[in-house]
């Protein structure tokens, strides 16, 4: 099946023409019928030779109706617009097709209505001038009348090479933006949407905000049946044990598949930036929200009730005092907090250089739980090279080897060792089934602590001792070359001392302390943000030998970030 959203200014003959098209009239309510204009969505289909089933949702035209004008069209992939041809180019007809762009919907048509009261050539020409401007750049157009069927054999055609062209993933997610809910005696309560992608089949499971509800019943295109493949029009029957507060707005998803989201990053295309209040449109749902600006280009938007959200989503914000809009494309569905002074403005530039993949989930992250990618919306496989499958848990190459030499050196500063819950806290490891994965030679596990075996010899040991001493006094101050040679530590005794965790070895000639790399990023948390490396080297009391090996090593470990320009970092905190 295909679907297909009407957009176009009030009484420019959208229900005509859908009705011409498919027998049957798509205004339900005697309302619509005694003032002549649609107020609610109306659902009718038909059957198209070379595509199959097409269903239509009917959009009101009126000024009034611009919410529920955004419910029809939101979670459909494909839309006609319809302009009159014994009218101009109508206010309405506009803010339609500026929610169409909004919304990023790049497949439909044009049809220019009414052809047998005038010459078309006219609105026809203005509509192309107008469409060519938006996400529907480039679709046909064609030139009929609902009243007498001229042109309705080519705009079939049009529609079925538009939506021939259309691909979805059966497989996918459920999603299913409610846009109706009624009571059936007999059945329960039976709610109706479009299907965007997915499979729903008799006898699933689906939630809705946490509550599970089972799926009773499938109807489509007025006929029972066990499933439906998005994309489609769907009414299920969820029996007598939906959950309260049911209605348009509401969303049945996969289990498991989504997170209710509060705060989203997102894009911005559009005039200008929105106000602070703003109302944001999701498939049928519409939702009060905060929106701060990070930048030119992009918002932190807060939402007052939450949404199963993904990275890649496009949803619409609309000012509700002047009816303009905005497109905003979901860059980040779990945004880091901002708390630091100007973190808004470097929100920006990381969302400038943001990838929604896995590569960049763990380069942002260093781990995160393969369930967490799905309800992101992120693939996560195939894992880039060097990352490690670790139960739920993916982990970088760069972030593994950073935590491994963490609990080496937080290990071997303790004398005695550490229990496995005071070393995940130590290193900062998001979850204890973790510490398995990091436990390597020189740790190992020595009645139930966690100690580094070494067996040094007695010279080392000397050596060893002296160099703590040196750096008990100035510890991010690193020996020289001239002071090792004094002590007797070649490179060899230095990679022996580093690779048993009692040194930590940032470079060649550059050793410290276990435990002094994170010593060094509460020191630099203390700084303004972003730092240079020099407001470092002064805070950290050492030279530009030092700290550009250990501000290097902070970025491998994840406790620092630098920035596009190269010559500022910025403490992390997530």
């Amino acid at each position: 099946m295909h679907v297909v959203a009407t957009a176009g200014h009030v009484d420019h003959g959208k229900s005509t023409l859908v009705r011409a098209l498919t027998g049957r009239d798509p205004d339900r309510l005697d309302e619509e019928h005694r003032r002549g204009l649609s107020i609610e969505l109306g659902y009718v289909w038909t059957d198209l030779d070379g595509l199959g089933e097409v269903a239509f949702v009917d959009v009101p035209g009126h000024e009034r109706f611009l919410s529920t004008t955004l419910a029809g069209l939101g979670p459909v992939p494909a839309v006609m617009l319809v302009v009159a041809a014994d009218d101009p180019w109508m206010p309405q007809a506009a803010e339609h097709l500026a929610v169409v762009d909004a919304l990023g919907i790049r497949h439909g048509l044009v049809a220019v209505t009414r052809a047998d009261l005038v010459d078309p050539a006219e609105a026809l020409a203005r509509a192309r001038a107008e469409v060519d401007l938006t996400s529907l750049a480039g679709c046909p157009s064609v030139v009929v009348s609902g009243r007498t069927g001229r042109g309705l054999d080519d705009l079939r055609a049009a529609l079925v090479g538009v939506l021939n062209g259309m691909a979805t993933d059966p497989e996918a997610d459920v999603r299913l933006w409610v846009d109706r809910v009624f009571p059936v005696a007999g059945a329960g309560t039976v709610v109706t949407g479009t299907l965007p992608a997915g499979t729903v089949r008799s006898g699933d499971h689906l939630t809705c905000r946490g509550t599970t509800v089972k799926v009773r019943g499938i109807e489509c295109l007025g006929r029972p049946t066990d499933l439906v493949a998005g994309p489609a029009r769907v009414a299920l029957r969820l029996g007598g044990h939906a959950p309260s507060g049911l209605g348009r707005g509401s969303v049945l998803v996969s289990p498991g598949a989504y997170a209710d989201v509060e705060e989203v990053d997102v894009r911005l295309h559009g005039p200008g930036a929105p106000p602070a209040r703003p109302m944001l449109h999701v498939g049928s749902a519409k939702v009060e929200v905060r929106a701060r600006p990070l930048g030119e280009r992009h918002a932190r938007v807060r939402l007052a009730e939450p949404l199963p959200l993904r990275h890649g989503d496009r949803v619409v914000l609309r000012d509700p005092g002047n009816r303009t809009i905005w497109g905003a494309d979901v860059l980040d569905a779990a945004p880091p907090a901002l708390v630091r002074r100007g973190a808004a403005r470097l929100r920006a530039v990381e969302l400038d250089h943001l990838r929604a993949d896995v590569t960049g989930e763990l380069e942002r992250r260093g781990a995160v739980r393969r369930s967490e990618l799905r309800r992101l919306g992120v693939d996560p496989d195939p894992l880039p090279s060097g990352a490690v499958r670790h139960d739920d848990w993916v982990v970088s190459a760069e972030q593994h080897a950073a935590w491994r030499d963490a609990l080496r050196d937080a290990v071997a500063g303790a004398p005695d060792g550490m229990t496995p819950s005071e070393a995940v806290r130590v290193i900062g490891v998001p979850d204890p089934e973790l510490l398995p994965l990091l436990v390597a030679p020189p740790v190992t596990t020595r009645g139930g602590r966690l100690v580094v075996h070494s067996d040094l010899p007695d010279e080392l040991r000397l050596a060893l001792d002296a160099l703590r001493a040196d750096l008990a006094e100035a510890g991010f101050r690193a020996p020289d070359a001239e002071r090792l040679s004094a002590l007797g530590l070649g490179r060899q005794d230095v990679a022996r001392l580093a690779r048993d965790g009692h040194v930590l070895s940032l470079a060649d000639g550059v050793v410290l302390l276990p435990g002094t790399d994170l010593a060094a990023y509460v020191v630099l948390g203390g700084l303004p943000q972003p730092f240079t490396t020099s407001q470092a080297r002064r805070a950290l009391g050492t030279s530009r030998r030092v700290v550009l090996p250990l501000l290097a090593h902070l970025d491998r470990m994840h406790r620092t970030v630098r920035l596009p320009d190269d010559t500022r970092r910025v403490i992390r905190n997530d």
